[in-house]
């Protein structure tokens, strides 16, 4: 690279990737493959508009690669349609709405506080200064049942007309089947946003909300897919609704889509279909499964009771009288990267709150097994019981650097 100060700021976080051990449940490392499409000669095309319906000339390649996404990602998700141009999650989530609400309408989703995510409802956001946001919750915080009583008595209440299911700081699994039942009452739009299990689902290793009847479904393609960072949403079978999400994401919410990242999306999918995606995706889970049976072991008290998934959220300042905050900045310093993260009825604030979110994703890609990440958990815990002592997280620095080369990030998926 000529840009020899970029250059090294990019050489500075292959370093900290390399040397470190990435735990933050939405992050991951992509291909060689995905990189390369997402550097491609696409980045130079304007391509607005969708493929044989384009504004500009030129559009022979990137109508192709275009088709090729949607294709690859309604086999892969089991649906009918399919929207590949959003730039990421919350651009998605928010042509959903745009597509489907009107100023002030009602959409029922899961409280932040309790595991949602901030575009579906968090005050500061932009979706929520056009439309109505109500949330349900946990009936139980050490349990995570979600309240579906006070979810059916709020969805007779304010008859949403979008009735949301999804997270992004959730450890357990969600019952399709009764947000269906609800919005069937009620007469709304099932949507879900899988940004976080995306991979999960589409490697069949948890429940697809499709196959529940759910009517939308919102994800990101980086996370456990693996693929670049970017949006889609699909339609199960409507095609009504897949023309309304079409014009809101252009002309209604976005411009030019990124066709060098649509290229890396079709690669992604395609990598997903492979039955080595299987094998990685159910040990995502058997990896979240040896690091929850550690925390138990410690008497560290989980939101959720534990974990379904890639994730588990921690009450550390409970358990170890650490915050949130404490936590995440004293493992980045022995080579841990995860997430200072609120809890249900967090006692504290969210900018220093009692929890810890961390997950399996990217570990699991660099090749960790259940002994590997069961060692990870016991050196997290003895770098918290440890936080002041310099001596010994230098000595835990060294453990982790150790870990991390012996499972080196690998540059090829097959």
């Amino acid at each position: 690279m000529r840009d020899k100060a970029v250059e090294k700021l990019i050489k500075g976080e292959e370093k900290r990737q390399r040397d470190g051990l990435e735990l933050i449940p939405s992050e991951n490392y992509t291909s060689r493959d995905v990189l390369e499409a997402n550097g491609s000669v696409f980045t130079n095309k304007y391509s607005e508009g969708y493929p044989g319906r384009r504004y500009y000339g030129g559009q022979d390649w990137t109508d192709r690669i275009e088709r090729l996404a949607i294709e690859r990602v309604c086999k892969l998700f089991k649906c009918k349609f399919a929207n590949v141009q959003p730039h990421s999650g919350a651009p998605a989530n928010l042509a959903v709405y745009a597509a489907l609400l009107e100023p002030g309408d009602v959409v029922l989703g899961m409280d932040l506080s309790h595991g949602g995510h901030l575009t579906h409802g968090h005050p500061l956001t932009l979706p929520a200064k056009i439309y109505k946001f109500v949330n349900y919750k946990m009936k139980d915080p050490d349990t995570g049942e979600i309240d579906y009583e006070d979810l059916r008595r709020q969805a007779l209440e304010y008859r949403p007309k979008i009735i949301l299911a999804g997270f992004s700081a959730y450890s357990r699994t969600l019952d399709y089947k009764k947000f269906v039942d609800i919005a069937k009452e009620v007469g709304a739009v099932t949507m879900a946003d899988m940004a976080h299990i995306a991979g999960l689902i589409a490697a069949g290793v948890l429940r697809n909300p499709f196959d529940d009847g759910f009517d939308i479904i919102t994800s990101t393609t980086h996370k456990t897919l693996r693929g670049p960072r970017g949006g889609i949403i699909l339609t199960r079978e409507s095609e009504e609704l897949a023309k309304k999400i079409d014009k809101s994401i252009f002309p209604g919410t976005q411009g030019g889509p990124h066709m060098h990242t649509i290229a890396a999306k079709a690669v992604a999918f395609g990598e997903a279909m492979k039955p080595a995606f299987k094998k990685y995706a159910a040990q995502i889970l058997k990896n979240a499964k040896a690091m929850e049976q550690v925390l138990r072991k410690h008497k560290i008290r989980m939101i959720g009771g534990g974990t379904d998934n890639h994730l588990i959220l921690a009450d550390v300042f409970g358990s170890l009288g650490v915050t949130g905050k404490e936590a995440q900045t004293v493992l980045d310093e022995v080579g841990i990267t995860l997430n200072m993260n609120s809890i249900a009825n967090d006692v504290r604030k969210p900018l220093d709150p009692s929890g810890i979110r961390f997950g399996t994703p990217a570990i699991t890609t660099r090749g960790f097994k259940e002994k590997d990440c069961a060692l990870v958990a016991e050196l997290m815990l003895e770098t918290l019981r440890n936080k002041d002592d310099t001596n010994k997280k230098a000595e835990i620095r060294k453990k982790i650097k150790a870990l991390a080369r012996k499972h080196p990030i690998p540059k090829d998926f097959v």
